[in-house]
């Protein structure tokens, strides 16, 4: 893999100088006050936000778990596959996609392969997903003492052939941003199965 080229005028620094938490809730917004290579500041918003996993889950019969869950920013219904956020204390990746998979579909995956790990609005927010694909995936009981609320007590767990997942992706028709990279992804792996 090659290393990206250096910004036009070689190596530059950018300094944090201030921040000034606007809002701490669900996420954490800081306005912050950054010096710039050439002289000046400029002020950015930040939306500090815990990591997030995401799976794809593959059937033994070849088919992938998706849920359809209600999304209050589209205000309509999306197609995802299952994932949440790294919000346990100590937990990796891993073991938040074991988490999710069992809370979400009742399943887990016996192997988990790491597909990628990409930072999902670069620049307004630090939330990166991590995104597996998972294989044999069978069924578990739900984690203990789990009671799914609000979206995920109204989620529907739907299965698709591999390929008309992957079509629906080149198609357009899914628009969730982590399940677009994780059946791309995932494709060439779902293709030597």
């Amino acid at each position: 893999m090659s290393t990206p080229p250096e910004p036009a005028g070689g190596a530059t620094w950018f300094e944090t100088l201030d921040e000034d938490v606007v809002y701490d809730g669900f996420s954490t917004v800081v306005r912050e006050t950054v010096s710039l290579p050439g002289g000046g500041e400029m002020q950015r918003e930040v939306v500090r936000h815990d990591d997030a996993v995401a799976v794809v889950p593959v059937l033994d019969d070849g088919r992938i778990v998706l849920l359809r869950q209600y999304r209050q920013p589209l205000r309509r219904y999306v197609l995802e596959i299952p994932a949440g956020k790294m919000d346990v204390g100590g937990e990796t990746p891993e073991e938040v996609a074991h988490r999710e998979l069992a809370e979400e579909i009742g399943q887990d995956a016996r192997e988990l392969i790491h597909l990628v790990s990409f930072a999902n609005s670069a620049g307004w927010t630090t939330e990166t997903t991590h995104v597996y694909l998972g294989r044999g995936v069978h069924p578990v009981a739900r984690p203990d003492g789990f009671e799914p609320e609000a979206e995920e007590a109204d989620m529907e767990v739907v299965t698709l052939d591999a390929d008309d997942a992957v079509a629906l992706a080149h198609s357009g028709d899914l628009i969730d941003a982590k399940t677009l990279v994780g059946l791309l992804m995932a494709a060439p792996h779902l293709r030597a199965t």
